[in-house]
Order: C-alpha cells, then structure tokens, then sequence
C-alpha cells in the first residue's frame, strides 16, 4: 500500500498514527505529496484524487481510497476493528465524535488559507473569526466532555490531538492551552505515545 501524504498535513498525520497503532505502518510506503491551494496537480488530479486532497491510500490492487476517516475505517478493519466500535450506538457516537474534529480541522484551514493565501486587499476578517470560533467551540466542546479523553485509545482522541498539533503549528499563540486544560493535559499524555511523537509535524 501507499499513502499520500504531507509532513503537515494534519488529516494525514491521522492514519499515520492509525497505521502505527494498528501495526500496519511497515506495510504502508508513504509518498510525499505537495498539495498547495491555487497549483494544479494534473498527474494527481488524474491518477489518485481528483478533489486534489491528502491523504490518499493506493492499495496493492490499484483501489484508491480517499479521506482520513474512511483510510483508517480501512486500516481498523484489516487490524480486527481497534479505534471504531463494531457496531450499535456506540459506534455512530464514535462517528459523531470523529465528525466534529473533522469539521474543526475543516475551519482551521480555512483560517489559515484566509489569513496565508488570500490577497490582502480580498481578506474577509469576518470569515476568519467566525471559522475560527466554530474550531474553538469544538474545543470547548471537547474540553466539557473528559470521559472521551480517558477511555482506551479511540479514533476520536487520535483525531484530535492533530488537532491540537495543527493549532500549535499554525496558531501557536491562540492560547488553547491556558483555556483548556483537560485539553492540555490530554495532549501532554498522548504526547508520551511513540506513534504521536513520531507523527509531529515539523516546526515552522
């Protein structure tokens, strides 16, 4: 198998610390791939994913599955089903729980494409702010619901400290730490695990 995939690409970051856990990661050549908003990627565009997202996984019989959540439903289920329950409730509210770190990574890039990418002259600051609220909301939502943040390692608490590491990388000073401490103290735990270490996106 192979993984498209950039060093800070948060969504990719995913499924390689999925991979790892899983005990999948030796079976998996990872590919770096640079996707930049505004450069067309033809060979990519036409070969692997036509939406021009990472990552993508390419599997031996040339299947190319495409977003983080369905990659490592793939990945979980090749491994015995680890991070997604198998069924019933608690699987759709793992689900629903995954979906909420997806939409606040959604609004960080957002923010960062807007204050980043955009022309000076065309930046909408109320765009911004009110993409980056709905991310801070879900760290608040987070933050008041701890029994996600103890119980066995999950999909969920994998998702969302790329989460955490995305803020650090490309919103160090919003101060996420000091608002929320359940937060904080979750990510220095998860920070112990080798998969989560190896996975950091590199500074700057």
């Amino acid at each position: 198998m192979k993984l498209t995939f950039s060093p800070t690409s948060p969504f990719a970051r995913k499924v390689r610390i999925a991979a790892i856990e899983l005990g999948l990661i030796d079976r998996i050549e990872l590919v770096t791939t640079s996707m930049v908003p505004g450069q067309f990627n033809e060979t990519y565009s036409r070969d692997v994913n036509p939406l021009r997202k990472l990552p993508a996984l390419i599997l031996d019989d040339g299947t190319t599955l495409v977003d983080s959540e369905i990659i490592v439903e793939y990945l979980d289920e090749l491994a015995g089903r680890k991070l997604f329950p198998a069924a019933g409730v608690a699987r759709w509210r793992v689900k629903a729980e995954h979906a909420m770190t997806q939409g606040m990574l959604d609004a960080m890039l957002l923010c960062r494409y807007e204050k980043m990418l955009r022309p000076k002259e065309f930046y909408w600051s109320t765009w911004y702010d009110d993409q980056w609220e709905r991310a801070w909301q879900g760290l608040a939502w987070f933050e008041a619901r701890p029994e996600i943040l103890t119980r066995p390692l999950d999909i969920v608490q994998i998702a969302l400290v790329c989460v955490l590491g995305y803020a650090d990388l490309r919103f160090a000073d919003c101060g996420w730490r000091k608002a929320f401490p359940g937060l904080a103290a979750f990510n220095e735990t998860m920070m112990t695990r080798e998969s989560i270490k190896v996975s950091a996106p590199p500074a700057g």
